[in-house]
């Protein structure tokens, strides 16, 4: 089976985009739903945009039609990470460099078209902005699952040897801003894994981390009083995006402290922190993540660290691993390319002791987020974030119901 068009379209994301750097500044004033201010990263026009898709359709020799979205992160452009990615900057970029290669193109292999793919340079030696390799390889693997006639995690399992596991994978939703109305619709539906929480600046952690000491104890009461099933535990994840840092001064003993008391407020909940700090450069950013790891670890805090920012790459990933830099690494798919690499670095965190969160971004469609759940139950990471959006319950529908949908045609054949 072969490859006979490509169709383009533009489209929307499930988010926006903001400049993180603006917001983290303080620089601005809210608005509604937008930030009145100037942004400070290099391609915004405001702090919060319209986020876009490019939607890649392939049409196969038999009339079938296979497709993947290419999307980007709500903070384009911040940790080392490309920039804004506006369709009509990248619609010519896709015809000039993807297209050629796709037409014609023989569906035996998604892994080595994948990785063909993802290795496209386009202007000046350049590689393909990470949006379009994720997209493009999204909808190969859908073409070569629609060629085999198999779904697409029984595509990536046999083609990377793997065993089929037909359970599902643990669901970790975010609330956005609105943090007690969206753990509310969290709890009721009995996610896996909570709230996320959007710590994004100092002054929602609080300036002594008060705030989310606080909004803790209330999650905590909150889950005992809305819970239907008595055997409900879900787990506390929350992103501070660094602010923890910020609000200690980095200094280690300080944080691992703090960690303490938020774990010992979130019990009989395990609690994981993404991001608690976030320095200028990927070496620093290391360093300190494996030193805070390192405390919590020696003195007995029964906390994860999750590393994020500065961690976009398959390479970043091994590095992060190597260094200890972080209990958990989440692998937020659309930083990475194409989504062999995802597939690769969820492999590689379970071959050398780091728990594998199969993440993204609220900025993605409801396609990126479905192929996400196939890759999830190929490679088994620990959790999946619910994406697109910030509504919790759209997010949760889609990556629930895919999940559900495709375990039940496995556990059928």
């Amino acid at each position: 089976m072969r490859i006979k068009d490509v169709v383009l379209s533009k489209g929307l994301t499930g988010f926006y985009f903001d400049d993180q750097k603006a917001i983290r500044q303080g620089n601005y004033v809210e608005n509604g739903l937008s930030y009145d201010g100037d942004p400070v990263t290099p391609g915004f026009t405001k702090i919060r945009q319209a986020g876009e898709s490019i939607s890649v359709q392939l049409v196969l020799e038999d009339g079938q039609v296979a497709y993947g979205d290419c999307a980007a992160v709500q903070y384009s452009g911040a940790g080392g990470r490309d920039p804004l990615f506006l369709a009509d900057d990248y619609l010519p970029v896709l015809e000039k460099y993807v297209v050629p290669e796709l037409i014609g193109a023989e569906l035996t292999s998604f892994r080595s078209l994948a990785e063909k793919l993802d290795r496209l340079k386009g202007e000046n030696g350049k590689p393909l902005h990470t949006a379009i390799r994720y997209g493009v390889t999204q909808a190969v693997l859908d073409a070569v699952a629609r060629a085999q006639h198999l779904t697409m995690a029984e595509v990536l399992v046999n083609e990377y040897n793997l065993e089929l596991v037909p359970e599902p994978v643990l669901i970790f939703a975010q609330t956005g801003d609105d943090r007690k109305l969206n753990a509310d619709r969290m709890i009721i539906k009995h996610v896996d894994v909570l709230p996320h929480g959007l710590f994004n600046n100092v002054n929602k952690l609080g300036k002594n981390g008060e705030h989310l000491k606080e909004y803790l104890a209330w999650l905590k009461d909150r889950v005992q009083e809305l819970k239907v099933d008595p055997d409900y535990l879900p787990d506390f994840h929350v992103d501070v995006y660094g602010t923890i840092g910020e609000a200690f001064n980095n200094d280690v003993a300080k944080m691992g402290e703090y960690v303490r008391e938020l774990t010992e407020l979130a019990a009989p909940h395990a609690l994981a922190i993404e991001g608690p700090v976030d320095l200028d450069s990927k070496e620093e950013q290391i360093k300190l993540m494996a030193e805070l790891t390192a405390y919590v670890d020696e003195h007995n805090i029964p906390c994860k660290f999750v590393a994020d920012e500065w961690c976009n790459t398959l390479e970043d990933i091994k590095e992060f691993s190597a260094a200890k830099a972080g209990h958990m690494i989440q692998i937020k798919a659309p930083d990475l390319g194409g989504i062999n690499n995802t597939v690769e670095a969820v492999l590689y965190c379970h071959e050398n002791g780091t728990i594998p969160y199969l993440g993204g971004t609220c900025n993605e469609t409801e396609r990126s987020a479905q192929i996400t759940v196939q890759i999830a139950l190929a490679t088994r990471p620990r959790q999946i974030l619910s994406k697109p959006g910030m509504g919790v319950d759209e997010g949760l529908s889609i990556c629930t119901n895919e999940m559900n949908r495709t375990l039940a045609l496995l556990k059928r054949k």
